[in-house]
């Protein structure tokens, strides 16, 4: 089902743990990580970025992204990540994403502010959610963004102090942050500032996000989350994990390419679900935004047979802690 980035964030928010952000540039990706939220119960977001539009323009991703989160039963959130051209948020708009970032983070601060605020205005008269960033996440060297500020990464972290102002002026949904993230796979450990996070999310009262969670350990990801990240982006090790099984399968197929698709499908699953699990997204999607959970526990509460024990303990708990959380 089609959500935003409100009704997943929100309540990732309150009950602490994250929500993944998957991109997924051809079907294969996309059709992986829809299953790992389906067999997980995990409410997913999955899009494109802007710099990721050569490998599969805008409007032909919109064509399987949305019907597969429309057809599914888990909440999906179809968003543009870093959106860096204006035309290129208002086409996603237009296509029918239901989130946008809109990336001015290299801009100056005032004209980050303007940029966004006035994008943000256009978003919500879609209906659609809105993501800011402040700081600048940097790339590391080899990445498909290809811009690195390793060198001094600390004069690119996010101001506690400018992120009330930027959100309250802004209107944005969700904050990127930059605290030792970078896109890409990294060649050195990456040194989070985790006091940073804590501060932020203690300021804001928007949901933070965490770009370039690729190569992070577990414990990074874990730390971040209990810290006050609620949505992490991930690219670099899905789009890893499907090579490798490609790999490995190429030296045994007998039908052609045919072989390899479910190879890399099923390996996008298994890492979409490791990731699911260690967010602690698994089992949430009962929390996603109370309109749909009404409706889908109503469903099933006047269809009692279509249910398992499982699902129903689940669904009770998942509305107890909604409950607990408003």
């Amino acid at each position: 089902m089609l959500a935003n980035l409100n009704d997943v964030l929100l309540p990732a928010k309150r009950n602490h743990y994250a929500v993944g952000l998957f991109n997924a540039v051809n079907l294969e990706l996309a059709r992986g990580i829809i299953s790992a939220a389906e067999a997980a119960g995990s409410p997913v977001i999955m899009g494109t970025a802007e710099v990721l539009l050569p490998y599969g323009p805008l409007e032909e991703v919109s064509y399987y992204l949305l019907p597969m989160a429309k057809k599914t039963g888990v909440p999906v959130v179809i968003h543009l990540d870093h959106g860096l051209k204006k035309e290129t948020c208002l086409q996603a708009l237009e296509l029918g994403f239901s989130s946008i970032m809109y990336d001015c983070s290299t801009d100056s601060y005032d004209e980050n502010v303007k940029k966004v605020k006035e994008m943000a205005e256009i978003a919500h008269s879609y209906g659609a959610t809105i993501e800011g960033e402040l700081g600048h996440v940097g790339d590391n060297p080899g990445s498909a963004e290809g811009d690195s500020h390793l060198e001094d990464p600390g004069k690119f972290f996010t101001d506690p102090g400018m992120a009330k102002d930027y959100v309250e002026k802004t209107g944005v949904d969700a904050l990127a942050i930059a605290v030792g993230n970078a896109h890409g796979a990294y060649k050195l450990p990456p040194k989070l500032d985790f006091e940073r996070i804590r501060t932020i999310a203690r300021t804001v009262d928007v949901p933070l996000v965490l770009h370039g969670g690729s190569g992070l350990t577990d414990n990074d990801f874990r730390r971040a989350i209990q810290e006050g990240i609620s949505k992490v982006n991930i690219f670099t090790d899905i789009n890893v994990a499907a090579v490798k099984a490609e790999f490995e399968r190429f030296s045994s197929m007998d039908k052609g390419l045919i072989d390899l698709i479910p190879a890399a499908v099923e390996a996008v699953k298994q890492e979409s679900l490791k990731k699911m699990k260690l967010f602690s997204s698994d089992g949430k999607a009962y929390l996603y935004g109370s309109g749909w959970a009404a409706r889908e526990n109503m469903n099933n509460i006047k269809n009692p047979e279509n249910m398992g024990k499982e699902e129903l303990v689940r669904m009770v708990a998942a509305e107890v802690l909604r409950y607990l959380g408003n």
